[in-house]
């Protein structure tokens, strides 16, 4: 039985920190984050490529599209003149839209589209936030990448390869920025039944003319099984990103948190 809607939260444990989380929202693991930290007392910001219909503070919004230069250049320059800065950076968006069927069928411009919103939008984002972090001494980087990385297929080749190398980036980053006094570590979640995955299940459930739960059922086989039994909940990665950007989490860094029920089962 998941109790993570029981979880106490103290709601003055990131009371004054001002946290950026790109892709938070339209029910993903990004918007689970924001409500997360939000909770905990934080001043969180988030992005997205189009502005929700429920948006109820403009300031604490930013309009952008994560995968372009000009996107990165208009949250960080927003960020900078606004606040300042941020302690907490969690580098959240990530999409794989590259077409079936295999090398062959997978131009150039799907590999840059793919590096560009999983790699490179982390690249940039943290290049622009960073040294206001440097000159404070002290910040929390969150990159959230995949257990994919682990599991390159056919149609996923470039999203697992640009996941590959956010972790690569990530150890690396963290290895630099430590004795600096920020903080760099990585989040690889596996099945999350995000709003988008419902909607794939959905659709696949409707093409097979099988119900939702022998649909999702199907996803987790395709796996090779998920040990505990179902997916992953939104709300469990954010609980991991709110561990890892407090001070509870002061001695971890450089490290690769994996949440996927069980799937990985190598060392």
């Amino acid at each position: 039985m998941n109790n993570y809607n029981h979880i106490e939260i103290d709601p003055k444990e990131l009371a004054g920190k001002r946290v950026l989380v790109t892709g938070g929202t339209k029910g993903g693991m990004g918007e689970a984050i924001v409500k997360r930290l939000t909770k905990a007392g934080a001043t969180v910001i988030t992005t997205a490529r189009t502005t929700p219909d429920e948006l109820k503070n403009t300031e604490l919004f930013i309009q952008a599209d994560i995968s372009t230069v000009d996107g990165t250049v208009k949250i960080v320059d927003y960020i900078l003149e606004r606040f300042g800065g941020v302690d907490i950076l969690v580098n959240n968006v990530g999409s794989s839209s590259t077409p079936t069927g295999g090398v062959l069928k997978q131009t150039d411009a799907d590999w840059q589209r793919t590096f560009d919103t999983n790699l490179f939008a982390a690249v940039r984002l943290d290049r622009g936030l960073i040294p206001p972090m440097l000159k404070q001494g002290y910040g929390v980087i969150i990159h959230i990448t995949s257990i994919q990385r682990r599991f390159p297929g056919e149609n996923t080749m470039a999203y697992s390869a640009a996941k590959a190398a956010l972790a690569n980036y990530s150890k690396a980053l963290a290895t630099e920025l430590a004795p600096k006094g920020i903080r760099v570590n990585s989040i690889a979640p596996g099945f999350t039944e995000t709003k988008a995955a419902e909607r794939l299940i959905e659709r696949m459930a409707q093409e097979r003319g099988c119900t939702y739960d022998a649909a999702r059922q199907s996803l987790m086989d395709s796996l090779g099984g998920i040990p505990i039994g179902r997916t992953a909940r939104p709300e469990e990665v954010a609980e991991m990103v709110a561990f890892l950007v407090s001070d509870r989490a002061s001695y971890i860094v450089g490290a690769e948190h994996t949440i996927d029920g069980g799937i990985v089962r190598t060392l």
